[in-house]
């Protein structure tokens, strides 16, 4: 029944989106994508209407970068067809996709960094003899174009000087200088504070109201509630509903995107906060270049809460979290793990600090946590392999990694359940849970996470946090480091802001609000906050 209702759906939002008269900016029709035995897009087909903010979402999988690929031109469908203004168009290229109108601004933007913001724009398509005669009319038409779109942005600067939300204006501003009447935006504000993700939804509704067309892929519901006419649900390769986002819920959304139910609210008692089990003093981290990182930090986690750590990213949190786990040198400061002082290097490698309760799920689980080519439960013992329970005289006991592997896998979900089958053969969910089983196992004293739910569904979103607020009632510590700050507010029941390697805020939960922590985050001069421990 739910598959038939949204079937109507999507035909009903169709039939309205192409009734409209005018042809649509966009038309995917039977779009088929396979990559070796895995279909990636199964029969799509998707219209998106002129001067309208089209939003598609979809679990990890689901198939909506390949489709946003194909429309660009790095991927070839296998079967279907583009329409481009009522026409058909074939798109093999990214330099096909922009001579069709067609404009991309990634996650990743794609900046040089030493080059000034003009240099940035004409890169490329410089378009003169006389490079100064054209650097003159890009100068006049980048004006433009920051006046027309509210897109400001000193055309002399360095791109390594802007901050994250100029540098975004600077790629919306190069898709528009190339001429795209469409823009595709892949995850916008993954990097934004909540002030610059705001402006960003004002320059969309800006674009908009010019008549340009904007496609949406991003995973927070409520940017999509907040920002969009249509939104598009893909889930397993297929396209299963297309709404008008007046019609939806959150919760609606996703039910589609996960077919069943899901929780959207972290349900948590009140933290009953015990005695220290982290403290840390004055502690400076340098990257490798020698530049500090992190810069004079104190702070104490205890037995019984979660310490969210909030920031934009690059201002210190992942030097911090590393140095804690051992895996970073520390210049100067001092810490503490339940009242054992961590004085030299061989006091804190990672091994001892296991020893003493420490677990850490680090931010970025292909780097850190697991080795890929590795078989699924041998990535879930790394770091523990040389316990007695899997180490035996000669070789590794099998058996017993084998049996561990069968109870996290009924435990934490972890699906599909084969142990022999290499890690890479999971999605990023799964290869998560693989991770957090293997620290969650140990029952640590206090627990590192890094970004837990980064490039996960909602439905592995749910499960996680309901682990880790399990933990902190279990009389657990818990640092936690994340980007997303609706997660930190829904989890931590103490907010470190960190700001160009410095906390410039801590907050009870009680007392933080998104606007708050957001001027902390963007470093706005009488934003901090105090104390907010017990």
């Amino acid at each position: 029944m739910r598959r038939q209702s949204c079937r109507s759906e999507r035909h009903i939002s169709e039939r309205n989106v192409t009734d409209s008269g005018a042809p649509p900016a966009i038309e995917l029709r039977g779009i088929d994508k396979w990559f070796g035995e895995v279909h990636a897009n199964r029969d799509v087909s998707l219209v998106v209407r002129r001067g309208t903010i089209h939003g598609v979402v979809g679990e990890n999988g689901a198939g909506k970068s390949t489709l946003m690929g194909i429309l660009y031109g790095y991927y070839q469908p296998d079967r279907g067809e583009i329409l481009v203004g009522g026409r058909s168009a074939v798109v093999r290229s990214a330099q096909d996709a922009l001579a069709a109108g067609i404009g991309m601004v990634h996650q990743h933007f794609m900046l040089v960094e030493p080059f000034t913001v003009l240099e940035n724009i004409v890169l490329g398509v410089e378009g003169a003899f006389r490079l100064g005669a054209g650097m003159n009319r890009a100068r006049a038409e980048l004006e433009r174009l920051g006046r027309e779109y509210h897109l400001e942005v000193d055309p002399d600067a360095r791109v390594a000087d802007l901050g994250v939300g100029q540098r975004q204006r600077v790629e919306i501003l190069k898709a528009l200088y190339r001429g795209a009447d469409l823009l595709i935006l892949d995850e916008p504000t993954a990097v934004l504070t909540p002030q610059e993700a705001d402006h960003l939804f004002r320059i969309l509704a800006s674009l908009r109201s010019e008549g340009k067309t904007v496609l949406l892929i991003t995973h927070k519901l409520r940017e999509i509630l907040e920002v969009t006419d249509v939104v598009t649900v893909m889930r397993q390769g297929h396209v299963v509903a297309t709404l008008p986002t007046a019609e939806t819920t959150p919760e609606q959304l996703a039910e589609l995107m996960v077919g069943r139910k899901v929780s959207l609210r972290v349900d948590k008692t009140p933290a009953r906060p015990g005695e220290p089990v982290l403290e840390v003093t004055d502690l400076v981290v340098e990257d490798g270049l020698g530049v500090e990182r992190v810069k004079g930090v104190s702070f104490t986690v205890r037995r019984g809460e979660i310490v969210g750590v909030a920031g934009v990213a690059g201002n210190g949190q992942s030097e911090l979290l590393e140095a804690l786990a051992g895996i970073r040198p520390v210049k100067s400061g001092q810490i503490r793990l339940k009242a054992n002082s961590l004085v030299d290097a061989e006091a804190r490698s990672p091994r001892r600090l296991r020893r003493l309760g420490l677990s850490h799920v680090p931010e970025d689980r292909h780097r850190m946590g697991l080795i890929i080519p590795f078989v699924a439960r041998e990535s879930a013992i790394l770091g523990y392999h040389d316990e007695s329970t899997y180490n035996g005289a000669i070789r590794l006991r099998r058996s017993a990694v084998a049996s561990s592997w069968e109870r996290q896998v009924a435990e934490y979900d972890i699906r599909p359940g084969s142990g022999v089958l290499p890690t890479s053969a999971f999605s990023g969910g799964n290869q998560q849970k693989i991770v957090l089983a293997r620290e969650l196992d140990r029952n640590p004293d206090l627990l590192l996470v890094g970004q837990p739910t980064r490039g996960v569904d909602i439905g592995a979103i749910e499960f996680i946090h309901r682990r880790l607020v399990a933990l902190r009632d279990a009389g657990k510590a818990l640092l936690l480091v994340s980007v997303e700050l609706d997660e930190i507010l829904a989890l931590a029941d103490r907010i470190l802001v960190m700001h160009d390697g410095r906390i410039v805020g801590d907050v009870s939960r009680a007392a933080a609000t998104e606007r708050t922590l957001g001027l902390m985050m963007a470093g706005v001069p009488g934003a901090q906050a105090g104390h907010g421990g017990p």
